[in-house]
């Protein structure tokens, strides 16, 4: 594999240079990136994509995102799935109503949930280890990979235990990870001002870390279009990194299994009009520096939710080895970017990734492959209509 021939002397340019030597690019190196022609990163980024992982694969997921409740006392700004208690179209689903769900992702050969609701204060520590019971008892061959750092917080808080042993009482119910939601930027000025009373960023990394420690699957995320500076979202991957490396180094590896990154909407939320979002330009650029800045992070996910399956298909050119998941149902990003795209089909991934040129393979959340797909079956390419239905986006 022959890396992109060196772009030029000035520093930016240099430090893009060296990142494709492997060499680890600090603060300075990362943030002079935003200054490069796309293009020039992209390639950069796609060489190291290359390098990084199997050149030929895209993966992707069989899941279900499941929302058991969207009543929330954390009120973000950037929020238009919560509800107040008091609102007709509040609700918490019974065990029953989930395992209703699950049964539709068992249908379709899914093999995670990934289970997560608001900030809930009508809910006791029984609801959450009675619910990861019935899901194991039930439905054994689910992973379940539930409640975001901020919901562990308000449960530590709340129920009285140290969060080592908040940690032990969830594992024994069936807890297997934790979804890497409540990231967006890492940088508390940031936050104050998106959402006031979300957690914090040390509190974020304390429970990731803690997760960790204990085995437990996570992943890394990031959200850009805040307003956040190049400075901050640099900021954001550097502290992403560090805690890698601290994984890597005293917890035999166990540390984010991927990165996963989206842009803000602000449809239908209190930011709308106020913060500026994010273009398929910027996306496609932080998800390049990205690549390059995450040496230890093997795993980029491109997101088809915010941005659509053409833009998630281009980011295979810009970093991502991964298309996510067909998540069966989505509801926090869709209802604040005002659009219906909750879901993705086995299909539809396969095709975005052999329209690119790539072999899909269905994964678990480890990244592990376990099928790779009968693409001429999937796809259902004959002599007569040998490019039939093969649009992206086509059903």
């Amino acid at each position: 594999m022959t890396a992109p021939a060196p772009i030029g002397t000035d520093p930016a340019a240099a430090a893009l240079d060296r990142a494709v030597q492997g060499e680890r690019l600090d603060h300075a190196g990362i943030e002079a990136l935003y200054s490069l022609p796309l293009p020039d990163v992209a390639a950069a980024a796609h060489h190291l994509r290359l390098a990084r992982r199997d050149p030929d694969t895209v993966t992707f997921l069989i899941d279900r995102n499941i929302n058991y409740t969207n009543i929330c006392n954390v009120g973000c700004n950037f929020c238009a799935f919560y509800r107040t208690a008091r609102q007709k179209d509040s609700y918490t689903l019974d065990y029953e109503q989930i395992s209703h769900k699950i049964r539709e992702l068992e249908a379709v050969g899914g093999t995670r949930i990934l289970l997560q609701g608001g900030v809930n204060p009508a809910l006791g520590l029984d609801y959450y280890t009675g619910l990861l019971r019935h899901v194991k008892a039930n439905h054994p061959t689910i992973r379940i990979d539930a409640f975001s750092p901020e919901e562990v917080l308000f449960m530590e808080k709340t129920f009285g235990h140290t969060l080592d042993d908040l940690l032990t009482i969830l594992i024994e119910a069936g807890l297997d990870g934790l979804p890497g939601a409540g990231g967006e930027i890492l940088e508390d000025d940031v936050r104050a001002k998106a959402a006031p009373a979300r957690i914090r960023s040390e509190d974020w990394f304390r429970i990731i870390d803690a997760a960790q420690r204990r085995g437990l699957y996570t992943i890394a995320t990031m959200v850009i279009g805040f307003g956040e500076t190049y400075a901050q979202r640099t900021s954001h991957l550097l502290k992403i990194r560090e805690q890698q490396d601290r994984a890597n180094r005293e917890y035999g590896g166990n540390g984010f299994s991927g990165f996963a990154m989206w842009t803000l909407q602000t449809e239908h939320t209190r930011l709308h009009g106020k913060a500026p979002g994010a273009t398929a330009h910027e996306y496609l650029q932080q998800l390049a520096i990205a690549r390059i800045a995450l040496d230890n992070i093997p795993n980029i996910q491109a997101s088809w939710p915010a941005q659509g399956f053409k833009v998630a298909q281009s980011a295979l050119y810009y970093g991502a080895n991964d298309l996510g998941s067909t998540m069966l149902e989505e509801n926090v990003v869709s209802a604040a970017g005002g659009h219906g795209r909750h879901n993705a089909t086995v299909r539809e991934l396969v095709r975005i990734a052999v329209d690119a040129g790539f072999e899909p393979a269905i994964r678990n959340s480890r990244f592990q492959i376990i099928e790779r797909p009968d693409v001429t079956a999937i796809l259902g390419r004959d002599d007569a209509n040998p490019e039939g239905d093969r649009a992206v986006g086509a059903s």
